[in-house]
């Protein structure tokens, strides 16, 4: 009987997750789509290709095996080439078989292009993150070269092409191309105007001189970078190769040892006179780049919230799977009640993303998402970006000892959860942003504070709360209380999105997030007879 014991070693394990479609599975995400009437079929077969257990092991080999430098060849010669293992190009290549990097300008979604991007790259996020890097990048970057029409219609057809090409070759030989920046220097970080790399003026082109501290994604075709010119900090476009093949001046110095993102290679990088081209005008660096910066910002929400969901998927499926005390966990009160609330979290932060992607989408033409977003996008970022560690280790520690082992991915989605709250500004960077954005556009600022209180009071009254921010960013005192202008209004939006999405779980969530004795942990608010209703939105059972 004890041999027969020890040989079933699946017993009372909850199976592998996998081959689950992402898309159809995730009610929240499903309704988000709905309600903007983006192509339910479509999403779903890139659910179900994300969803695979063969992509979901992509993924973890891909962090497994990290990418590697070689600066020389043995004979000294320059290379400056960073090495991939193919489970990261496997990665690379469908996610721009997607679109995810070039489907918001190239008209594949006529209706809601910012929304139904948004949706690839939030189900993307769940097979990986590392590698959405590039894609992300090259996305931004499109917004940035609109400030240089002439050259954005040079390389426009190869960043749009859904071929992905990792060969080292000038980007005229390839089949498509990605596209990276390098912004922040050792002695600056977030503070760009303190950048000391230079640019001399060679009459159709410059030559850039100086360094970069942080440059993601080193094997990109092309970067925009900051240097400054005799007019001041501008942007500029440098290639991998000079216009004749050669090798520009890009020497890599190392690859960042990071906590997490391990799939993804970060270096700091030399520029010996590198050839690049202006884009936008001199001494107007950070006014081009400010598009760039605002998508980068909405992309680091939206993978945010991918991560915390697939988390929360891999702790749905385990404790729905698993019984303990002759119940299974999902029945245990203690269990289901941290479940439905990592779960009620969700519901509004999805609906708050895509309520911001909307506005995104909508912003050209109505000015009131465009103060919407002007004023939400960094606020949604702090909120999102900054949940997702807390929401990923409460997941994590629904599979116990399992969940911080390396056999199982939480680990892995638990050394990301911070970098999205990093990368294009931290959480006072944003905070700070959306006092700034409050101040130049008062008014605007105003109207928007004031149109989603009046819809977040339909489910929970937030005039107290609303009253409370305006007065702190009236006060002389209002940098120092900034995080709490900036938690207080997209807690006030994501209620309010909830609102806008017929939620039943709105009032819910004002009470439990807004309301009086609310805990900071997780399984502490009493969401009463919601709580099964709610687990199996997150995952249809």
């Amino acid at each position: 009987m004890s041999s027969g014991l020890l040989e079933d070693a699946s017993f009372n394990q909850s199976p592998p997750f996998g081959d689950v479609d992402l898309f159809t599975a995730d009610r929240p995400l499903a309704d988000a789509a709905s309600r903007l009437g983006l192509d339910a079929k479509g999403l779903s077969a890139c659910g179900r290709d994300y969803g695979s257990a063969a992509t979901l092991d992509l993924g973890r080999v891909a962090n497994e095996n990290p990418p590697k430098l070689r600066t020389m060849d043995g004979k000294g010669n320059r290379l400056d080439l960073v090495e991939f293992h193919p489970a990261y190009h496997a990665l690379m290549a469908k996610s721009i078989g997607h679109g995810i990097h070039a489907s918001a300008h190239d008209g594949t979604d006529p209706k809601g292009p910012l929304a139904a991007r948004a949706v690839r790259l939030y189900l993307a996020t769940q097979a990986e993150s590392g590698h959405l890097c590039p894609i992300t990048m090259t996305h931004a970057c499109i917004g940035a070269l609109r400030a240089e029409p002439g050259l954005l219609k040079k390389w426009l057809p190869k960043i749009q092409s859904r071929h992905y090409d990792p060969r080292p070759l000038p980007w005229r030989e390839k089949k498509g191309v990605t596209l990276g920046m390098g912004m922040t220097e050792r002695q600056g970080g977030t503070d760009v105007r303190a950048n000391i790399t230079q640019a001399a003026n060679k009459g159709d082109h410059v030559e850039i001189t100086g360094h970069k501290w942080f440059m993601s994604a080193p094997m990109c075709d092309a970067f925009l970078v900051l240097a400054q010119a005799e007019g001041g900090l501008t942007c500029y476009l440098m290639p991998r190769h000079k216009p004749d093949g050669s090798h520009n001046g890009l020497r890599f110095q190392r690859l960042k040892d990071k906590l997490g993102n391990k799939s993804n290679a970060s270096s700091e990088v030399e520029f010996h006179a590198a050839y690049a081209e202006r884009v936008g005008a001199e001494g107007a660096g950070v006014r081009t780049i400010i598009e760039m910066v605002n998508l980068t910002r909405l992309d680091c929400a939206i993978a945010s919230a991918g991560q915390m969901r697939i988390a929360l998927s891999q702790a749905l499926h385990h404790i729905r799977n698993r019984s303990v005390f002759q119940k299974r966990l999902a029945d245990q009160p203690a269990m289901r009640a941290v479940a439905a609330d990592l779960a009620l979290e969700l519901e509004a932060q999805v609906a708050l993303v895509f309520r911001l992607t909307h506005a995104a989408d909508c912003a050209s033409t109505d000015p009131r998402d465009a103060a919407y977003a002007r004023l939400l996008t960094p606020a949604v970022k702090f909120l999102v970006c900054k949940s997702t560690p807390q929401v990923i280790y409460e997941s994590l520690e629904c599979l116990g000892g399992n969940g911080y082992t390396e056999d199982l991915p939480l680990a892995r989605y638990y050394r990301e959860a911070p970098l999205n709250a990093i990368w294009e500004g931290s959480g006072n960077v944003m905070a700070l942003d959306v006092l700034r954005a409050a101040g130049r556009h008062p008014e605007a600022a105003m109207d928007t504070l004031s149109r989603l209180v009046r819809t977040a009071s339909q489910a929970f009254n937030v005039a107290p709360l609303a009253q409370a921010l305006e007065r702190t960013l009236k006060s002389a005192d209002a940098e120092r209380r900034v995080r709490f202008v900036c938690e207080g209004l997209a807690r006030i939006a994501a209620l309010a999105a909830l609102v806008d999405a017929n939620s039943p779980f709105a009032t819910l969530y004002g009470e439990t997030r807004l309301g009086a004795g609310h805990f900071a942990q997780f399984g502490t608010a009493d969401l009463g007879t919601t709580e099964v209703q709610l687990m199996d939105r997150a995952l249809a059972a």
